[in-house]
This record gives structure tokens, C-alpha cells and sequence, in this order.
């Protein structure tokens, strides 16, 4: 074999190396990027749910503020919490706002309503339930209904509501009964002596539970 024809072999190997480092080189580099990538998407996404939750734990507290005085408590531009704000609203993670009530100035009684469903499926009551049937039904006994929850428990349902009296109340409550008698098996009615915080907001007044106890 001719030292030409041995330099050519040679030259031939090495290039096909070259090709081959190249090859794993981009491949490694490609790899890398995809996960750097991901890392920065995660990296950005708990930043992200961070930042929202700054935001609403503000409004829930001073959600009567200005826009720019949030961003100042929460060390964000103001066009950055409206933005935050408005995803927050339009993913109905933020539902609505509402006046946190001193109901007792109003001349109202607070209740809530403890309800133990009976052995049988609920599906036609869960249909009444998204209808609001009984929210209708409510107010033409002057009740307001504030919260309606499903729970896990020795109940399986809580309805917060205010009337005028213990009278109106039990109005209310045999009004349900009536209505979802053949769901319900048991009901027990609380009246709220004192609210301590409401929505996030502690009562102005707090000094007058020792009133109570």
C-alpha cells in the first residue's frame, strides 16, 4: 500500500470521526436545550402562580384599593397585576367581588344550615341545587343566601345565610325541608353569635367578643 493511499485512509477516518462528533455533539446540545427549556417553563410557571397568589391574597384583604397601590404593596408594575388580575377573572379562578356586610347594623341574623342527605342518588336535588331553586324560594322569606357548600363529614351540606329572626330562619330551613324532603335526611340549624373574620377581613369590632363570652 502506497503512503498516499494510507494518508487517504487516514484522512477518510478522521472525517467520518468529525462527522460523528459533530452528530453527537448536536444531538447533546439539542437535548440540553430541550431541557433547559423545560426547566425555564417550570422555573416560569411557579413565578407565575406565586405572583397570583400575592395578588389575591391582597384583594382579599384590600380589594377596595386602587390598582397601583396592590402593585406597590405587592412590588409589581400596575400593568402587571391588571394583566394578572384580568387571567385571574377570565379563568373564573377569581369568581366576583362582594361588600364584606356588618349585618347586625343591617338588622339581620346570620344562620348556617347543616344538612344530611339521605340514602338516594342526588341527582335530580344537584339539578335543583344549579337552578337555584331555592334561592328563589328564599327570598320571598327575606333570607339572603351568602355560601352554599358540599362537604366531607358528618354533614353534607352548609347553607350561610341571613335573616330577620330565629322565626324567619326556621322558615327557611322547613322550606328546604319541604322542598328536598325526600334527599334530606337530617338538618340542624346554627345561629353566628359573633363573627371574628369574614372573607378574609377580621371584624373592626373584634373588642365586643368579649361581650360574649
Amino acid at each position: 500500500m502506497s503512503s498516499i493511499q494510507s494518508i487517504s485512509k487516514v484522512t477518510d477516518y478522521i472525517k467520518r470521526l468529525v462527522y460523528f462528533v459533530e452528530n453527537v455533539f448536536n444531538v447533546l446540545f439539542i437535548s440540553n436545550m430541550v431541557v433547559e427549556g423545560n426547566n425555564m417553563a417550570k422555573r416560569s410557571k411557579t413565578q407565575v402562580e406565586k405572583d397570583e397568589q400575592k395578588i389575591i391574597m391582597e384583594l382579599q384583604a384590600h380589594a377596595k384599593e386602587s390598582i397601583d397601590d396592590i402593585a406597590k404593596r405587592c412590588g409589581f408594575s400596575g400593568p402587571k397585576v391588571r394583566r394578572i388580575i384580568k387571567n385571574l377573572e377570565d379563568s373564573h379562578t377569581i369568581w366576583g367581588y362582594h361588600a364584606v356586610t356588618d349585618f347586625e347594623k343591617l338588622g339581620l341574623r346570620e344562620y348556617m344550615l347543616l344538612v344530611k342527605k339521605a340514602n338516594k342518588p342526588l341527582d335530580e336535588a344537584a339539578e335543583m341545587i344549579i337552578s337555584r331553586h331555592i334561592e328563589k324560594k328564599a327570598k320571598t322569606l327575606g333570607v339572603m343566601i351568602g355560601s352554599s357548600y358540599y362537604l366531607h363529614g358528618s354533614y353534607d351540606w352548609v347553607i350561610c345565610f341571613t335573616a330577620k329572626d330565629l322565626k324567619d330562619a326556621k322558615k327557611f330551613e322547613s322550606e328546604l325541608v319541604k322542598t328536598y324532603r325526600a334527599f334530606i335526611f337530617e338538618t340542624q340549624l346554627l345561629e353566628n353569635i359573633f363573627p371574628v373574620k369574614r372573607s378574609g377581613i377580621q371584624n373592626p369590632s373584634l373588642k365586643r367578643l368579649k361581650e360574649f363570652l
